[in-house]
């Protein structure tokens, strides 16, 4: 049996068709959206709204930590634009959804990321497409829990909840072999991003998780370049998979 893992999307559709190729079923961890890319400024529905310049500008202040300047500057684009920001961002979110939920291959097992907008999914899931958020699944035998989305950070993603929601999701999830969420647990080798040179939020409550009922595994995504990509929390090994924007690779599980 073999699964193929991606997560942070972010837009790649191409690559996203094939990701399923020679695997018995696909899994996807969230983050399809792609509001802004770090690493080609012109990419995304930021540049495409308010250009490359203005994009440079935006990265240059959230890689500093400016936070409240990043978000007065975009308030301030979005008063000169004069559209309204909510449908504006769905037009352009659901522009995005038709074409990425339409290469997932059947079958595929998603959650939510933390820029995701959960409302929109129903829409576009077409039937092979089985979305899991604090629920679990079984795959060829082995037990697969799902927790999606992220915690409250300064970056204000459209798919953050509380510590205490984002916990009992993982309570509900219980004991599984292969424990799949978008935010790394709470470690800083692990949520430490080389590029953004900053820490992501980790899940502590994930952590307690993985350390009481020792998966074989816990797969997730979310910091892009991290310090390390692969660790052993005693029992578990602990894997980021969130590279496939940039890569267009899956990586795979096989028993």
């Amino acid at each position: 049996m073999r699964v193929n893992v991606v997560s942070d999307v972010h837009g790649n559709a191409k690559d996203l068709a094939t990701a399923g190729d020679g695997a018995d079923a696909l899994i996807c961890l969230g983050d399809l959206v792609l509001f802004l890319d770090y690493a080609d400024h012109s990419r995304g529905i930021f540049p495409d709204l308010f250009g490359v310049e203005n994009a440079d500008l935006i990265v240059e202040l959230r890689t500093a930590r400016r936070f409240d300047e990043a978000r007065d500057l975009g308030r301030r684009l979005w008063a000169e634009l004069g559209m309204d920001r909510e449908s504006a961002i769905e037009s352009a979110v659901r522009r995005q959804y038709a074409e990425l939920f339409a290469a997932f291959p059947t079958p595929t097992y998603a959650t939510y990321g933390n820029v995701d907008i959960p409302t929109l999914w129903p829409e576009y899931a077409r039937p092979g497409t089985t979305v899991l958020d604090g629920e679990r699944a079984e795959i060829g035998g082995l037990l697969f829990g799902f927790v999606g989305g992220g915690l409250r950070s300064p970056m204000r993603t459209p798919y953050e909840i509380s510590d205490e929601e984002y916990a009992a999701k993982i309570e509900a999830v219980g004991e599984v072999d292969v424990l799949c969420s978008h935010i790394p647990p709470e470690v800083p080798e692990l949520t430490y991003d080389t590029v953004a040179r900053r820490f992501e939020r980790g899940s502590r409550a994930l952590l307690d998780a993985i350390r009481r009922t020792r998966p074989r595994y816990a797969l997730f995504g979310h910091v892009h370049q991290p310090l390390v990509r692969r660790m052993r929390i005693g029992a578990t090994e602990c894997v980021n998979v969130g590279h496939f924007a940039s890569t267009g690779r899956p990586w795979s599980l096989t028993w």
